[in-house]
């Protein structure tokens, strides 16, 4: 037989035991040793001829597959989904139960599992291998393939705890790992692991090795990529801040102009507010060093984040009063830098205010948040002074300046979006500027003030000297109007008083002065206790501590200015020895210490006081009231004694005393009232 039949089984790709059947027919046929022999070798030569062009059709299968991995790797951009395709074509390659990788964590000196397939174990999904320890750890760190067809049970590798406890939750037997490089860098190791013993062959080591290969330039790739798009998504958005600072400087520069332009052509407090929230948007509030609102929307602080947190301070006008300093515009309160709108008393530049105003049934509660809110305000201003930039609180905004330690002004701003550094800037900005407004109007009122304090000292200690009606012209002063003296006690707090009483002597037209302990104005009005108080009032509230205010007057021109200062200054002496320090009073609302202090000692304004509606009854009706509360006092107070001296029965006498507790009030016999009424009673006989 000839040995040609080899050549068909090859060229038709037959079985392995195909080949035995011509060297069984030519023993079969009776051939000759030597022509067995000959086939026998033929057969081992198309044997092995066969064996080649399998593992050649193999290796050829492998590198198409390998082939094919790498532009399947090629086209992918994302890190995580180039590294489940890496493993998941290891196992695919290799016919594996698992496969999976591990990369190098430079900070931590090991390498941690960062993708699997085919795996069942949670612990094992989240180990760690030391450089050197199992099989993993020894690939990473001497760069070479390891392979084991039963783990456990080889001892080339360092078996630890948590590694061994792992790989056996996972059930795996026979490994394979072979580093990922760049260049002489390793950045991690690929698996191939099956659950049963299993050799792994040089051929699979090699193709597994070229997958790595492939899957370490892959890796890099991506990487590359991923930090190409993030230096880009950074540079944009390095440039979209560059854009964005470039505009806010823009604006910046544009609120300095404006805001310098303002100042340069005497514009206000208001006039700096209105510009910032042109620029910034929002609404802004300016407040004096006492936390009170003097410019912009006080409504800032009561409906921001922080709830109810206007302040609960007394109001002039439409604005809350404040001693920050004056403001000159028309309507200003120069006390305290705020306007006195309609319905303000022009006497004492005091009014209703919208920023203390509360909705009906929420009056506690409002005060309770107001206070808060100043509180958390008066916080936030106290570390913006302190570290010279702007504070947020919630929604708002704080810029607050001071002059030495005493502060100035606080600027409150409202901005529901984000405020750039640069627009911060602004609103510190504007807090300088409305500052040195502050300053300016202060330096200028104190001044001004200066003027009217020489010229209240010469009416009161030199009342003789010429020109002081001309004087007080000139400063806006008419002393041919009636004006009341003020003499206050204040007890502290001396250049704050006087610039307090300067500023509200230059808004009501009048004049005041600092003479030793005391402060003096001379105010035009009528009434000279009414002023008095509200000059105890808000001087208190200004100083946060009491000032007793005594009244002289009403006086006209220069002569009886210095008889009304000494009568203020008994009352007010007369309210400290009273233990009624922090009020205000004239002689009229002393009763008959005034009497004893007054200069004009009057008796008619004492009667009406204390019993003038009992004796305007008397003289309508014909009665004899004034009779029956002088017998009544007389008696000791005995209705019985009382209807026997005046012939009467003690029903008319009761009836009569309850007629005069409606006219004079029910505590008319309280022991200061009925003092009052007893004296009022003798002044009466003795006037006829």
């Amino acid at each position: 037989m000839s040995t040609r039949v080899f050549l068909e089984l090859l060229a038709r790709e037959a079985s392995a035991v195909e080949f035995e059947g011509p060297v069984l027919a030519a023993r079969t046929g009776g051939a000759d040793p030597e022509a067995l022999a000959e086939l026998e070798e033929a057969k081992l030569a198309a044997l092995r001829v066969r064996a080649l062009l399998r593992r050649r059709a193999k290796r050829e299968a492998e590198l198409s597959a390998l082939f094919d991995t790498a532009g399947d790797l090629a086209g992918l951009r994302d890190l995580d989904a180039v590294l489940e395709a890496i493993v998941h074509r290891a196992r695919q390659l290799l016919g594996t139960d698992a496969a999976y990788m591990t990369l190098h964590d430079p900070e931590r000196g090991d390498t941690w599992m960062r993708v699997t397939d085919g795996s069942v174990s949670a612990k094992f999904r989240a180990l760690r291998l030391a450089m050197g320890a199992g099989l993993g750890g020894l690939v990473a760190q001497t760069a070479t393939p390891y392979s084991t067809a039963d783990y456990f049970a080889d001892e080339r590798f360092r078996h630890k705890t948590d590694i061994d406890d792992a790989v056996l939750e996972e059930g795996l037997v026979a490994i394979l790992g072979v580093p990922l490089k760049l260049g002489a860098r390793v950045i991690g190791v690929l698996f191939a692991a099956n659950r049963s013993v299993r050799p792994f062959t040089q051929d699979e080591v090699v193709l597994l090795g070229s997958l790595a290969a492939h899957a370490a330039v892959a890796i890099d790739n991506a990487r590359l990529l991923q930090e190409t798009r993030n230096a880009l998504e950074e540079l944009s958005e390095a440039n979209r801040q560059v854009n964005a600072h470039s505009q806010a400087v823009e604006r910046a520069a544009l609120a300095h102009d404006r805001m310098t332009g303002l100042v340069l052509r005497g514009g206000g407090v208001e006039d700096v507010a209105a510009v910032v929230t042109e620029v910034l948007g929002g609404s802004l509030t300016v407040l004096d060093d006492a936390g009170r609102p003097i410019a912009g929307d006080a409504g800032v602080l009561e409906e921001g984040a922080l709830g109810e947190a206007a302040f609960d301070h007394p109001a002039t006008g439409p604005g809350t009063n404040t001693a920050s300093g004056p403001v000159t515009s028309p309507g200003a309160n120069l006390a305290y830098g705020t306007r006195t709108g309609p319905g303000a008393n022009p006497a004492y530049g005091t009014g209703t205010s919208p920023v203390t105003s509360r909705r009906p049934g929420s009056k506690q509660g409002a005060r309770r948040g107001a206070r808060k809110g100043a509180d958390v305000i008066a916080d936030a201003a106290r570390s913006s002074r302190a570290l010279g930039r702007t504070v947020r609180q919630g929604d708002l905004l704080v810029a607050s300046v001071d002059v030495g330690a005493e502060p100035l002004c606080t600027l409150v701003l409202r901005n529901g979006g984000q405020v750039s550094d640069a627009d911060q800037r602004i609103l510190e900005r504007a807090a300088l500027v409305t500052a040195l407004l502050l300053l300016f109007r202060r330096t200028v009122a104190e001044a001004e003030g200066r003027v009217r304090g020489e010229l209240l000292d010469d009416l009161i200690s030199r009342p003789a000297l010429d020109g002081l009606a001309d004087r007080a012209r000139r400063v806006g002063v008419n002393l041919d109007l009636d004006h009341v003296v003020v003499v206050v006690r204040h007890g502290g707090g001396r250049e704050r008083a006087a610039f307090w009483a300067s500023s509200q002597a230059t808004l009501h037209h009048g004049l005041a002065a600092q003479r030793g302990d005391e402060v003096v104005l001379l105010l035009p009005g009528d009434r000279p206790g009414p002023l008095a108080k509200r000059v105890a009032a808000e001087l208190s509230a200004s100083l946060g501590h009491p000032a007793t205010a005594g009244a002289g007057g009403p006086v006209r021109g220069t002569a009886e200015v210095a008889a009304a200062h000494r009568e203020a200054q008994r009352c007010a002496d007369a309210l400290v020895a009273l233990g009624r320090a922090g009020e205000g009073a004239g002689a009229r609302e002393l009763g008959f210490v005034g009497l004893l202090v007054g200069e004009g000692r009057d008796i008619g304004a004492f009667l009406a006081t204390a019993l003038g509606p009992v004796i305007d009854y008397d003289a309508r009706r014909g009665t004899a009231l004034v009779q029956t509360l002088t017998a009544y006092f007389g008696t000791g107070g005995s209705l019985s004694r009382t209807s026997e001296t005046l012939h009467i029965h003690v029903n008319t006498v009761t009836q009569r005393l309850d007629r005069i507790g409606q006219l004079l009030g029910d505590d008319w016999q309280a022991p200061e009232r009925a003092l009052e009424i007893q004296l009022a009673l003798r002044l009466h006989r003795l006037s006829g």
